[in-house]
């Protein structure tokens, strides 16, 4: 109402007209968009890490070439972020992140590396929780890369944790240049908690079979490089 400046009554006939005509769901409270997904639980590491590989390959080295000299780096969980690190050839960066493996990768091939301290959740292998946040207000990011499970034009970047959710919004809050980095399968996919709207970051994804999207200026398809 307050977005179209109309009644509530027309919002009401213009919801069961859509409904009938297939182009959405109501539900109670509201209406769904039809062929979204929803996801209310994470995948464990091992699960995803082999799911859409190819596509993650790619978006990984487009996103580790974006990384120049003296960037303060903030790199979220994640199999698709955990990938980067395999491209990244500037030594004069400084990481931090909130993933234990991501930490040990980033150490081992060279790099100068910080990791948050708080709670362990073993799915993710990210470190999450209260002291996890107040570890992030002291850090100043140049550029973040983030992983998600569900990207919506109307409900932004999702996941199905909350001490995640948490952990990720106070990084992007930090961050200048945000990037989030996933395969085009998390397009119209939402999970239980948003950690910031679609227009906050940039998409690093593979090639997106939804017209939905094709006008977004903030999406980047690797496989149109």
């Amino acid at each position: 109402m307050t977005e179209l400046g109309t009644s509530e009554s027309t919002i009401r006939r213009d919801l069961n007209t859509l409904d009938s005509d297939g182009r959405l769901t109501k539900v109670f409270g509201g209406a769904i968009a039809r062929g979204v997904t929803f996801s209310t639980k994470d995948d464990t590491i091992t699960a995803r890490e082999n799911c859409n590989h190819a596509e993650k390959i790619e978006i990984a080295k487009y996103a580790a070439s974006l990384i120049k000299p003296d960037d303060f780096v903030y790199l979220d969980a994640g199999t698709t972020t955990n990938l980067i690190i395999d491209f990244i050839v500037e030594k004069k960066a400084v990481f931090v992140t909130n993933s234990f493996s991501h930490a040990k990768h980033l150490s081992e091939a060279g790099f100068h590396t910080y990791i948050i301290g708080g709670e362990i959740k073993q799915p993710t292998e990210a470190v999450v929780g209260e002291e996890a946040v107040e570890s992030l207000s002291k850090y100043n990011f140049t550029k973040g890369f983030w992983g998600t499970n569900g990207v919506s034009l109307s409900t932004g970047f999702s996941t199905p944790d909350v001490n995640e959710a948490l952990i990720k919004k106070a990084a992007i809050a930090r961050t200048r240049e945000r990037f989030i980095v996933c395969d085009a399968s998390k397009f119209s996919q939402i999970s239980c908690v948003t950690f910031a709207s679609f227009s906050q970051a940039t998409v690093i994804t593979s090639k997106i079979n939804d017209d939905s999207y094709s006008d977004c200026k903030n999406i980047v398809e690797v496989s149109k490089k």
